[in-house]
């Protein structure tokens, strides 16, 4: 290969847009279909239980006599599960990214 084609096959690489993003300094784009994290409207709830029955990681705990409903985030795969089974359907899958986890705290919703 010779200096000269060499040379503007740098200049062409220099030039171009990189192809991956930079996540930490710009904010990630939602893609179209993508599951992002659970969410739950405890209005509508009525701590069947199903959906705690369906998830095969055993992500959600939901306490009937407590009216409250738990998930391990760090557990949930998002596998869209719980979303079907419920009867109310409270419970949807949102396509943002939530902040990341990195503890093993477990978010609790219980009515106010």
């Amino acid at each position: 290969m010779s200096l000269f084609s060499m040379s503007g096959l740098v200049m062409k690489w220099l030039l171009r847009k990189p192809y991956t993003s930079r996540y930490p300094f710009e904010p990630r784009q939602a893609i179209p279909g993508s599951r992002g994290s659970l969410d739950i409207v405890l209005n509508e709830c009525t701590y069947c239980t199903l959906c705690a029955k369906r998830c095969p990681t055993a992500a959600i705990e939901v306490d009937r006599a407590a009216k409250r409903w738990t998930i391990d985030r760090l557990r949930c795969i998002t596998c869209n599960c719980c979303v079907e089974v419920c009867p109310k359907k409270c419970l949807s899958m949102n396509t943002a990214h939530g902040i990341p986890t990195v503890t093993k705290d477990r978010e609790v919703c219980s009515p106010a």
